[in-house]
């Protein structure tokens, strides 16, 4: 019987229910499943900006979710990088990736070492992008 590794990596700042639905439906894809989850300073690299919660908290928060079994701080962009580190089976992304040039990367990438990519869909309605704006229109109006 093998044992199948997933990795979902993500920033999950403004954990809400699209990270959820993220790290449920990876769960139900693999055995066992590492939350990656991004370093500030990474996530400022990534898109210009820190993060609302800090990483601890974040980390906190993501260890705490029942269908998480491990997490891990991610602190390199190169996911091969991370791979070599965890040791995963199948990499979970959103589907806002697939057919971009990064999603076509990866999907190379781990073509090479044999871990499949799997995409799950997006959710559209609410994402941290959407509530950090909601915040700042808060304090811009107070």
């Amino acid at each position: 019987m093998t044992h199948r590794v997933g990795y979902a990596p993500g920033v999950y700042d403004l954990f809400h229910v699209g990270h959820l639905n993220i790290l449920r439906h990876a769960r139900s894809r693999c055995d066992y499943l590492v939350a990656g989850v991004v370093s500030d300073e990474m996530a400022r690299q990534a898109k210009g900006r820190s993060p609302v919660v800090p990483l601890t908290e974040r980390l906190e928060i993501v260890r705490s979710i029942r269908f998480v079994d491990a997490a891990f701080v991610e602190t390199v962009p190169d996911k091969l990088e991370t791979w070599r580190q965890v040791r995963f089976d199948v990499i979970f992304k959103g589907d806002d990736w697939r057919g971009t040039e990064k999603g076509e990367k990866l999907e190379r990438d781990f073509a090479g070492v044999g871990v499949e990519v799997v995409y799950f869909p997006y959710t559209v309605h609410t994402s941290s992008t959407l509530l950090r704006r909601a915040l700042d229109g808060l304090v811009e109006s107070a």
